[in-house]
């Protein structure tokens, strides 16, 4: 069995905005290092740990540069995938010989009511994301990148936003609450008392399931972005095969979601380059 865990920072207990992870960075990976610390112990306590051969962390929280490398120590078939830019942004290496897929820290989609630092991959750059009509978070983005190769998505940690996002797309999946939102950026977190015991129980209820359903998009696929600005639309609009709707709007559509996923980063990365 091999275990591919993709984490991010806006979900994770203890956080509640970039200004705190500006001020006190080792305050914000401590927060994160204890969270995936606690996934992993619970994979090598239970039951299905003689089974397991590798254990694939990716850091996917902004440069990929969030967790200690120490984290390996745990176990030798634990891997730690960091840094940035890279393919895949943040299911990096991920490929059909994984058996499941956990996602710790994430948060809701942009605009999202009481989400959490709410955004989808760009706070600055993205204001709405569709795909396929429906708006999108990170969290469905990514869970649809593991589908394209048959391997389900069985647990989720975040704050309660991100619950309420994802209990329709994705009804089976073992989901730990980690706080809730007071506003974009202030957050009631749980204990972590509490957190750590939803999240051992929940990682263990996971790796028990078997068959889970496959969260995909049917082709052609519809990406639709609107950007924060008419000249990122601009820039965006330099990649072949993008389509201008409005002054801040483009689409853009392939029958491949592993080429489609890649061009969404692709696009945010162009849209980087100007100011608003």
């Amino acid at each position: 069995m091999k275990i591919y865990i993709s984490i991010d920072m806006e979900g994770m207990p203890g956080t509640f905005n970039w200004g705190h992870e500006k001020k006190d960075r080792k305050a914000v990976q401590s927060c994160m290092q204890t969270h995936v610390s606690t996934a992993l112990k619970a994979i090598l306590n239970s039951e299905q740990n003689k089974d397991i051969t590798e254990i694939a962390i990716a850091d996917s929280h902004d440069e990929g540069d969030n967790l200690s490398y120490e984290i390996t120590a745990l176990d030798e078939r634990i891997t730690l995938i960091s840094g940035d830019p890279r393919p895949e942004y943040m299911m990096p290496a991920f490929d059909e010989s994984y058996d499941m897929v956990f996602l710790l820290g994430y948060h809701a989609g942009t605009g999202a009511l009481l989400g959490n630092m709410d955004h989808t991959y760009s706070n600055s750059r993205i204001q709405k994301i569709w795909i396929n009509g429906e708006a999108m978070n990170e969290a469905l983005i990514n869970a649809a990148y593991a589908g394209y190769h048959h391997v389900p998505v069985a647990l989720v940690s975040g704050d309660r936003a991100l619950e309420r996002e994802l209990s329709s797309p994705m009804p089976w999946l073992r989901y730990v609450a980690t706080k809730e939102g007071i506003a974009k950026f202030a957050a009631k977190s749980y204990s972590s008392v509490k957190v750590n015991a939803e999240l051992s129980t929940m990682v263990k209820e996971a790796l028990q399931q078997r068959a889970l359903p496959i969260f995909t998009f049917d082709a052609p696929i519809e990406l639709k972005l609107e950007l924060h600005s008419t000249s990122m639309a601009d820039v965006a609009c330099l990649m072949p095969d993008v389509k201008r709707l409005d002054g801040k709007t483009i689409l853009y559509v392939h029958e491949d979601y592993k080429v489609l996923f890649n061009a969404l980063m692709a696009l945010v990365t162009l849209a980087s380059s100007v100011g608003i």
